[in-house]
């Protein structure tokens, strides 16, 4: 648990995110590959491939044509994103002009620490590089005081264009340009309930995923071709270059495939013998508010990750999915939860069904419950964590073949 605090604490954004996952694989013994440059990889080989600076797979190179297994998650979180020119000169400091990134629950980021990260872009002796930005100082938005609105305690709903992060109450001040900029929440993770068995922090949905899938890729001993995919773009519905929907993972299945000299008949066998578990977090039971949920089919903190199902397509997960993910995580004696949403409310969703587009693989949807989706500071409960990473490990470690509607399980093969 305090290897993925440290691993939230500095993974600012996507950008920062990536660098600390890349830093985690090269210290496992993968290898990092261009999208530029031809690929030549070893049975069996660890590799890692980046595309953006925001988003990085990380694959096994084992024999392809048995299937592959496929854990997808994705790097960004909501924030606020800096416009080209955010520095707003005006009477009583410097404010910072931004617009909403993703669906956030804006009210809770308003009086805590925001750090300025993202990427930027400068100019060297051989042309223009991007590379990671994090300021060293902070920003607010400040609340306006109780006694100059009394009605914010029936109903505050921030207006978006004009309550702005505060940058300095002084003139002028820097700030980098030509970059992709983010003010994002730098609260401290912390520890708290009776026992220490919840973990607030910035970020969980969905880079506990994010850390979950890459680290135990990294210290388990696979079989078969594996691969994390941590995609950038979900908040804002994953039509991005780094994001689900575009091509990343069906390239980096195809360049696997070509360096293990797979025919085109190989290729489509080997998709259908696949599997994905799309793992995003879950709708955590929050116990003053019951009547938001299911009647039956609950995700509780501290009950084990959640297995997610939709009617209308808004999660992967049928009932040959869910019998293999259910399998898989018995035998790491992981715990695991049913969800569904209350049929007359609207569902979210994941990545996993864009990402169906690109790659049609059989696939479920998983994710630790938790508390307070989208705000500034996230919740979960640190025995879902340990639960998760138990059957990702057995998932990585087993065999899975699926053939039309059967599916073969090899356990701990």
């Amino acid at each position: 648990m305090n290897e993925l605090v440290r691993f939230l604490e500095t993974s600012y954004t996507p950008y920062q995110a990536v660098e600390n996952a890349r830093a985690l694989l090269t210290q496992h013994g993968f290898l990092e590959l261009s999208e530029c440059a031809p690929w030549e990889l070893a049975p069996n080989g660890r590799y890692f491939v980046v595309r953006g600076g925001s988003a990085i797979i990380a694959f096994t190179a084992g024999d392809m044509k048995r299937g592959v297994k496929i854990v997808a998650s994705h790097t960004d979180s909501p924030c606020f994103k800096l416009k080209e020119r955010p520095a707003l000169a005006g009477e009583g400091g410097v404010r910072l002009n931004a617009e909403p990134y993703g669906g956030g629950i804006w009210h809770t980021f308003f009086d805590r620490p925001l750090r300025i990260a993202g990427r930027i872009v400068e100019e060297d002796a051989e042309g223009l590089a991007a590379r990671s930005y994090v300021s060293e100082g902070l920003v607010s938005i400040p609340s306006l005081a109780i006694h100059l609105d009394r009605t914010v305690n029936d109903v505050f709903s921030p207006k978006l264009q004009t309550d702005l992060p505060l940058f300095t109450i002084e003139a002028g001040g820097d700030l980098p340009a030509n970059g992709d900029l983010y003010a994002a929440c730098a609260e401290k993770p912390y520890f708290w309930g009776a026992h220490g068995e919840l973990l607030s922090a910035p970020r969980l949905d969905d880079l506990a995923s994010v850390y979950a899938s890459l680290r135990t890729l990294a210290r388990t001993k696979t079989q078969g071709c594996c691969i994390a995919a941590c995609f950038d773009g979900e908040e804002v519905g994953s039509r991005t270059r780094q994001g689900a929907a575009g091509d990343f993972l069906r390239t980096v299945l195809l360049r696997i495939a070509a360096a293990q000299r797979l025919s085109q008949e190989e290729i489509f066998t080997a998709a259908a013998a696949s599997f994905c578990i799309s793992l995003d977090n879950a709708q955590g039971f929050h116990p003053n508010h019951p009547e938001k949920y299911d009647p039956a089919e609950k995700a509780y903190l501290g009950k084990g990750a959640a297995l997610k199902a939709h009617a209308g397509g808004a999660y992967t997960t049928d009932a040959l999915s869910a019998a293999v993910v259910k399998a898989v995580f018995a035998q790491a004696g992981a715990p695991l939860q049913t969800f569904y949403n209350r049929a007359d409310m609207r569902s979210g969703s994941t990545l996993g069904a864009i990402s169906l587009g690109q790659a049609s693989i059989l696939t479920a949807d998983i994710g630790i419950p938790q508390l307070a989706m989208h705000s500034a500071v996230e919740t979960i409960a640190c025995a879902d964590f340990v639960a998760l990473e138990a059957g990702l490990g057995a998932y990585w470690k087993s065999l899975i073949c699926i053939q039309d509607d059967r599916a073969r399980v090899v356990l701990d093969a």
